[in-house]
């Protein structure tokens, strides 16, 4: 079973359970699947990576979302929007640890042969590939700063 139908039984489940959270985030989740499947050139075929990709792209906005409301003493809001987050991440992959991120980095920077912080476009390259869904951009830029520096 692919992921967009996973989602589909799962509101059904969300639906008898009358679980407004997940039923609200799972439909956002449908919607924009079902955009991607009809865009231009989708051949209305929406692969699990591409899927994947939405999910964690979803994930990220809620996740800077929440943020944003807590700096703005919106504490409601925020929970929210981490509730929400919640449900997307049980269909992502496990993140990887801080020790997990740091040894694939390790032997990223070996197999590139990076020697220094100018070397950070090839490390980032190779890792954002091999790392695609276990880590966020961010961090994974972050610790190849660490490492180079």
């Amino acid at each position: 079973m692919d992921l967009f139908d996973q989602i589909s039984n799962d509101i059904k489940e969300a639906m008898k359970a009358k679980d407004k959270v997940a039923l609200e985030t799972l439909r956002n989740i449908k919607k924009y699947f079902l955009e991607a499947k009809t865009a231009p050139g989708a051949n209305d075929t929406l692969t699990d990576d591409a899927a994947l990709k939405i999910m964690q792209k979803l994930s990220k906005q809620g996740k800077d979302s929440a943020a944003i409301y807590t700096q703005q003493g919106r504490a409601d809001l925020a929970d929210a929007e981490l509730a929400q987050v919640e449900v997307i991440e049980k269909y992502l992959p496990k993140q990887m640890s801080n020790e997990e991120l740091e040894a694939a980095l390790k032997e990223i920077i070996a197999n590139v042969g990076a020697a220094g912080p100018q070397d950070m476009g090839k490390v980032m390259g190779a890792a954002t590939k091999a790392l695609a869904g276990k880590a966020e951009g961010r961090v994974i830029s972050a610790k190849v700063k660490e490492l180079l520096g």
